[in-house]
């Protein structure tokens, strides 16, 4: 296995651009990342990459390996998948990603039972509301709320999710309830945002009698986790537009209240990403079953 560890640790230096990163994300050390690529280079007798102190370039041997190196990997993994299927007993590690309202709310109190139920597949989950490439951090599904952009994946979607605008009763008592979406931009009111590097939506589209219209709010408070949005709502702050089942505890107490409900946000898609394979891994496919499942019932009942 030693040499399939220095082509799987070749390919993460050469996705990441640096030794350091691809020691981080194989949880193995830098020194032994880099004796693995100089193994790796001494087998095939040339330089993978060029290093410089702060830069790390492939050479044009390494490009020509890169290619050939995914192929070896994928192979691999088409291999364990089909003994995996043979013995039904789907193992290893599986990177997963999701937003972290979704992630806290909908997958992570899951994992648990999925692990009981396959108890040879670990879960490394990730959250984070910015846009992760799943390729370059290898990750092997990455759940998403609203429209994908990377038509080189594969997408499956799992439910239509309805959205709610809302704020806290002591805000409306001070500001007034909005009667009308206009009442969202002319500045009478504070919308609190959701905004990342690379988030495509600034605008909150809802459906009015003349169809979906998108409308440019502003508001004193940004944030790039929407559950510190949800905390500054709680307080007081400002109006958020949220999935139903991020807050729908808050609603039934009456921590948050809807506003302008009819004129709703759209509903937003969720579904999930994944790599394209010919054979999709069974680890992968389990997972996502399992989780469509749960996310379905757990929708249904919001």
């Amino acid at each position: 296995m030693a040499y399939l560890d220095n082509v799987k640790t070749f390919v993460r230096v050469y996705e990441l651009g640096s030794m350091s990163a691809a020691a981080r994300d194989l949880r193995i050390s830098a020194a032994v990342a880099s004796a693995r690529i100089s193994q790796l280079e001494e087998h095939l007798n040339v330089r993978l990459f060029q290093r410089t102190t702060r830069m790390l370039n492939p050479t044009e041997q390494g490009n020509l390996f890169y290619r050939g190196a995914c192929k070896i990997l994928e192979a691999v993994d088409e291999a364990e998948a089909e003994i995996n299927n043979v013995t039904l007993m789907p193992r290893g590690s599986l990177y997963v990603a999701a937003p972290l309202g979704l992630g806290r709310r909908l997958i992570a109190p899951r994992v648990p039972a999925f692990k009981a139920a396959y108890p040879l597949i670990d879960i490394r989950l990730r959250l984070s509301d910015r846009k992760l490439d799943l390729a370059a951090e290898g990750l092997d599904v990455a759940f998403f709320l609203g429209v994908p952009e990377d038509s080189a994946l594969r997408m499956r979607k799992i439910a239509d999710c309805p959205r709610v605008l809302c704020a806290a009763p002591e805000y409306l008592a001070r500001k007034g309830w909005p009667e009308t979406p206009g009442a969202l931009t002319d500045g009478r009111h504070d919308c609190l945002n959701l905004r990342y590097p690379g988030a495509s939506e600034f605008q909150w589209p809802l459906e009015t009698p003349e169809g979906v219209k998108r409308f440019a709010v502003t508001g004193p408070f940004e944030s790039d986790d929407g559950d510190v949005l949800t905390g500054w709502a709680l307080e007081g702050h400002g109006i958020i537009l949220k999935p139903v089942f991020e807050v729908a505890h808050h609603l039934k107490a009456g921590r948050l209240v809807p506003v302008l409900e009819d004129t709703p946000p759209v509903p937003v898609q969720m579904g999930c990403l994944f790599i394209h394979r010919r054979r999709q891994d069974p680890k992968t496919r389990l997972f996502i079953d399992f989780m469509a499942e749960h996310i379905a019932a757990a929708m249904a009942g919001v």
